[in-house]
Order: structure tokens, then C-alpha cells, then sequence
């Protein structure tokens, strides 16, 4: 909220100059007003913590049929692609780098095909050329990509799902950190306090059934570190001004280069032989699987970008997740206690007063904005 205040008034400061020159050249001064209005509108709606208002569907947020639509896909394909990691692992005994680069493989075929195949998801735009730092842009995401499925992956081989998901519960707030420090999303006070109790309740929600270990802690730590920049960096790249990436060339350019790094990685880390033995025609099957529904989960979730904030998508992920470790209960069998239905009814609560204090923050900029413009408007009306 500072740094919108700090930003309003700079343009006050530009508008005032804009009249002095006017006075001095003699110039008729009115017909400057629109052309004002529409300066101080653009980096205002960028500033607000919310969705980015580079297209109808985002100013709308989670308002919108089509992001509602595709935040369901997300979930769905989470729930299918989360289960089926612990179920190979577990209960199959698959070898957790072999499934990371099967899903990076599977991602970059199912890529290509959807850059010509869009399936509603998105427009497809003819490219002439490739922007500045592409080859820098999708070898950064690249290499977040392959950092947070094999850590994630490790960390289900050491410890509970729900473990893993109480860690992540404090993805939010490494959100809102990453957002300031690479775009400059300023995230208002009530937004921040709102926050609290939708980490809160995720970590109660699996309180009943921690189980510690050190390997698992530190990478289920890693992967939300590297989840949350490449989130925050996908995010840029997909609502760029200059330049906007599809969610199919986001997932296609990036998992090429999570590859190139993935199989001498692999190569190094895996006993070839030992694989080639303990794999059969069920396992291959499932690795094939998994990949599909990593690739619909990654598509959906970058689609799902352009609509809402990195903020607004953690706080999503978070929910998520506490939909994910209720449904991990009814799948294994596991016990209910009343901190997990408070830690449920806790989420609930944070993203219903996320979303209030959003609305809150994002009225009050308009209003400010609204009463600059007016100003200026008086301004001009007396000279």
C-alpha cells in the first residue's frame, strides 16, 4: 500500500508539471484529461494486489466461469498426479528421479502437441520471433521445474503426504515475499493477516499424523522454495506486457530445458541395471500415467495464472492441499481428530477473508485513484 501511494503520487507530480507546460506553450490544457486518467488507471490495477488486468478474464479473477473451471481441472489433476507419486513409490517400489524425468518427458511431448492442439485452454498466437532472454527465461524455469519434482519426490520417499503438505502450508507467505521482490506486488495489511489462519489450518489439518525425518523436512523446505519462484516467475512470463508466453509454450520450452538438465542428472544418480530389472510392463504403464496427469496439472495451473495473482494461486494451492490431505484420509483410512476438521474449518475462513480483504484492497486503490483524477480535473477546470 506504500509503494501505491509512493506510486500515485509520483504521477500527481508528472500530471502538475504536464499543467505548467500547458500554461507556458499556451496551450488548451482539457484535452489532456483522458489521456491522464488512462496513465494513472494502468499502474494503478497493476498494483493492486490481486489479478493482473491484462485481459478481461483476469480482472474478473476467480470470478470467472473459466477460472473456476480450470481451478477444478487443477485440483483434480493434483489429487490424481499427488497419489499416484505416492502410490509408485510406496507401494511399487519406483525409483523417485526415474518418475521426476518420466513426468518432465511426458510434459514436453503432451507440450508440443498442445502449442498446436490448444483444447480451449488458450488462444494460439503465430510467433515470428523469439523475445529477448528466452533462451535465459526457460532454462530458469527449467531448472525450478526439475528442482521441485525430484525434491518433492524425495520428500515423499522419507515422510507422510500430510507431512509434506504441512510444510508447504507456509507457501503463501513465500509468495507474497518472491511477488515483491521480482514483480513489485505490494500486498495490503489485511491481505497479510489473512494469510495467518489459511497456514494455520493447513498445518493442523495433518497435526494428528506427523512423522519427522530430517531428509524429508529439508527437501519437503526445497520444494516449496523453488515451487514458489517458479510460480511467481510463470506468472511474468504469462501476463508479460511486451511479450505473453501461451500456458503450452510455457510448458513445452520449460520442460525441454527441465530435461537437458534431468537426464545427466538421471544418468548419475540412477543404477541403470537396477531399473531395467525391477521394471515391468505395470510400472512402465504408470510412470506413463503419472506423467499425463503431471502434464494436466502443470497446464491447468499455468492457464489458471492468467487469470489470478501468485498471491491469489498460493492461497488456492494451500486450499488445495487441505482438500488433498481430507481426501488422503478417506483414500488410506485414516483416523479424523478435531484438529483436523478446525484446521479445515480454519482454511475455509482464511481464503473466504483472503478474498474480502483483496476486494477491500482493490476498492480502496480505485477510490484513491478516482479522487486524484478529480482532482486534476478541478485543476484544469480553474486554470
Amino acid at each position: 500500500m506504500v509503494m501505491d501511494k509512493t506510486l500515485i503520487s509520483h504521477l500527481s507530480d508528472q500530471t502538475d508539471t504536464r499543467d505548467m507546460h500547458c500554461l507556458d506553450t499556451d496551450k488548451n490544457c482539457h484535452t489532456n484529461i483522458d489521456e491522464r486518467s488512462k496513465l494513472l488507471a494502468v499502474p494503478i490495477a497493476r498494483r493492486i494486489d490481486g489479478d493482473d488486468c491484462s485481459s478481461v478474464g483476469s480482472k474478473e479473477g476467480l470470478f470467472n466461469v473459466r477460472a473456476i473451471f480450470f481451478l477444478v481441472l487443477w485440483y483434480f489433476f493434483s489429487g490424481c498426479t499427488l497419489f499416484l507419486n505416492k502410490y509408485i513409490l510406496s507401494y511399487m517400489k519406483g525409483d523417485p528421479t526415474i518418475l521426476g524425468t518420466s513426468q518432465m518427458l511426458m510434459t514436453t511431448v503432451c507440450g508440443f502437441v498442445q502449442m498446436y492442439l490448444p483444447c480451449g485452454m488458450y488462444k494460439p498466437t503465430q510467433r515470428l520471433m523469439r523475445p529477448p532472454g528466452f533462451y535465459r527465461h526457460m532454462m530458469l524455469v527449467g531448472c525450478t521445474r526439475f528442482a521441485t519434482v525430484i525434491l518433492g519426490l524425495v520428500a515423499l520417499n522419507y515422510v507422510a503426504v500430510s507431512f509434506t503438505e504441512t510444510i508447504k502450508s507456509s507457501a503463501p507467505l513465500f509468495t507474497v515475499l518472491i511477488s515483491r521482490c521480482i514483480l513489485g506486488e505490494a500486498t495490503g495489511l489485511y491481505v497479510n493477516l489473512s494469510l495467518i489462519p489459511v497456514m494455520s489450518g493447513l498445518a493442523l489439518c495433518s497435526a494428528n499424523e506427523l512423522s519427522f525425518d530430517t531428509r524429508g523436512f529439508v527437501a519437503a523446505m526445497a520444494t516449496n522454495l523453488t515451487e514458489c519462484l517458479q510460480n511467481v516467475y510463470s506468472k511474468m512470463l504469462i501476463s508479460g506486457d511486451k511479450f505473453k508466453y501461451t500456458p503450452a509454450e510455457l510448458q513445452f520450452y520449460t520442460s525441454i530445458a527441465s530435461v537437458v538438465v534431468q537426464i545427466p542428472a538421471s544418468l548419475f544418480l540412477v543404477d541403470i541395471d537396477g531399473v531395467q530389472k525391477t521394471t515391468d510392463s505395470v510400472l512402465f504403464l504408470a510412470f506413463v500415467l503419472n506423467g499425463i496427469f503431471f502434464h494436466f496439472q502443470s497446464i491447468t495451473a499455468y492457464v489458471l495464472m492468467d487469470y489470478i495473482s501468485p498471491v491469489t494461486h498460493s492461497v488456492a494451492n494451500t486450499a488445495k492441499r487441505a482438500f488433498l490431505i481430507w481426501l488422503s484420509v478417506l483414500l488410506f483410512g485414516n483416523p479424523v481428530t478435531l484438529l483436523s476438521g478446525l484446521g479445515t474449518c480454519m482454511v475455509i475462513v482464511g481464503v473466504l477473508l483472503y478474498n474480502k480483504a483483496q476486494e477491500y484492497d482493490r476498492l480502496k486503490l480505485n477510490k484513491m485513484a478516482g479522487n486524484i483524477m478529480s482532482s486534476m480535473e478541478i485543476k484544469v477546470r480553474t486554470v
